[in-house]
């Protein structure tokens, strides 16, 4: 059987830009994994990484969508950024920093020019941040509205 997100995953592939955007999303928040993610009611899949803590994920792998902070964004539509977790009293207990072993977390969601939700840019870290995460949401945002249109963009091409 097709994976029916098989295309979403090579789609972000093909945008020529993201390892670059990966690279800038790591330097800027000194964390060592950033992704594009795929992200839907009962999928987490990476669609790009770059890793640099040795997470182990490739693209194309995925994790149990519960565990993940991303569904959460997914039904809030609202980004999430936490520079310590053993720090913030809302995130401290969450089972997800706790099962990846993360202390420093931003996601941002990636929306389709529709309004639909395609999925996150995120990246995680095992340290604490020093900067400020809320401090580089506009780069985040900036970057996921860039994603956003390219896939618009090959979707348009697709269906010409």
């Amino acid at each position: 059987m097709i994976d029916p997100y098989a295309a979403d995953v090579a789609a972000v592939q093909r945008i020529p830009e993201v390892e670059a955007m990966l690279e800038d999303v790591c330097r800027a928040t000194g964390m060592g994994f950033a992704a594009i993610a795929r992200v839907t009611a009962d999928r987490w899949i990476a669609c790009q990484l770059l890793d640099k803590i040795e997470f182990g994920l490739k693209p194309g792998d995925e994790l149990k969508i519960k565990t993940t902070i991303c569904d959460e964004i997914r039904v809030s539509g609202q980004g999430v950024f936490i520079d310590h977790v053993g720090a913030n009293d809302a995130w401290r207990t969450h089972h997800t920093p706790a099962m990846y072993g993360f202390e420093s977390y931003i996601s941002i969601p990636i929306l389709l020019a529709d309004g639909s939700f395609f999925g996150t840019l995120c990246a995680i870290d095992p340290s604490p941040r020093e900067v400020s995460l809320r401090d580089l949401v506009p780069l985040f945002e900036k970057y996921a509205g860039e994603i956003a249109a390219r896939l618009d963009a090959m979707r348009i091409e697709v269906r010409a």
